[in-house]
């Protein structure tokens, strides 16, 4: 556990340059004495690591050398082959670069964890879309992308349903969700950062002015909290349903944050394994289309607009095929 640690102070240091007691010591998540010790370790060791006092002071290791990447455990090399998306960096013009990286890696590993890199690397795929879904690449993506690793300005032509605009952003950073590319960036002038679905950017071109990210912006913090928000502003409606097994399967399978209630009360003329769940939705149009799909395995209990709204597509529906 030392050891580890020793080598994660060591890493820091030559990743961040000139890091204090305190901010080491939260980020291996030990107490600002332990640090110091293992300072003092380092250095009885021959690791040319000083420090200077003062409020910019801290630690830092001699300028231009570096550890030699031997101290990974078999958690870690595993861990960093998991986080490979070779899609991902293909759209991103990235693929070649990440292919020969890996390579650099593994060669720099300890012959008895070179084995298990490989392992892992050949027997797991990740594939970031979920079933019967389309990829998108969008046009403008590595442009983004160019402009996000450089913090330069972009000006860029947008289609929203409220119809195409022209604007001006800080690209703060990309997002890769579920096989859709988003940009996350902050329109000039405006103090917080918006989302952009990468798809509906019809042009993207670099600007020479280059911006200042803030320090404190946390990409996938403001993601969580940006697509917890949206999830609470679009579904703002529920429908009380029960549910056959079957389509009790089919929400779990759809992975449909359904809430079940089983303190519901029964309804005699259904099967007792039917069971009572909250099923969000945007509107009640919304609601209809999602459980038509259900067919009969699913009975609407309430709110009464949304049960009238599907009757009356039910009839259509039927009016259509007589």
């Amino acid at each position: 556990m030392q050891a580890s640690r020793l080598l994660s102070i060591m890493m820091l240091l030559q990743a961040r340059g000139r890091m204090s007691a305190p901010a080491l010591a939260q980020a291996l998540e030990v107490s600002t004495r332990t640090i110091l010790r293992d300072v003092d370790e380092l250095s009885a060791a021959g690791v040319p690591i000083w420090g200077d006092r003062g409020r910019s002071g801290g630690f830092q290791l001699k300028a231009g050398w570096s550890t030699q990447l031997t101290g990974l455990t078999q958690p870690e090399v595993q861990a960093l082959f998991l986080a490979g998306l070779p899609t991902a960096a293909t759209e991103l013009g990235l693929g070649t670069a990440a292919t020969s990286a890996r390579l650099k890696v593994v060669a720099a590993l300890p012959d008895e964890w070179r084995e298990q890199a490989n392992n892992v690397s050949s027997r797991l795929h990740i594939d970031p879309v979920d079933w019967y879904r389309s990829t998108e690449t969008p046009v403008a993506l590595q442009e983004v992308a160019s402009a996000v690793w450089r913090s330069v300005r972009l000006k860029i032509q947008y289609k929203s349903w409220r119809g195409v605009s022209k604007r001006e952003v800080d690209p703060f950073g990309l997002v890769l969700k579920a096989g859709t590319w988003y940009l996350v960036a902050r329109p000039v002038g405006k103090p917080e950062a918006l989302t952009f679905r990468l798809a509906n950017i019809q042009s993207a071109n670099t600007l020479p002015q280059r911006f200042k990210r803030p320090a404190r912006f946390d990409l996938a913090a403001h993601w969580k909290a940006s697509t917890q928000r949206f999830e609470a502003e679009q579904y703002k409606h529920s429908a009380h349903i029960v549910a056959s097994p079957r389509a009790q399967n089919w929400l779990a399978n759809g992975r449909v944050k359904a809430v079940a209630l089983p303190d519901a009360p029964r309804d005699a003329k259904l099967p007792s394994d039917w069971a009572h769940f909250l099923l969000p939705m945007e509107s009640v149009e919304h609601g209809v289309r999602q459980l038509l799909g259900f067919g009969a395995e699913v009975k609407v209990i309430a709110p009464p607009a949304l049960r009238a709204a599907l009757l009356h597509e039910l009839g259509r529906l039927n009016a259509a095929y007589l």
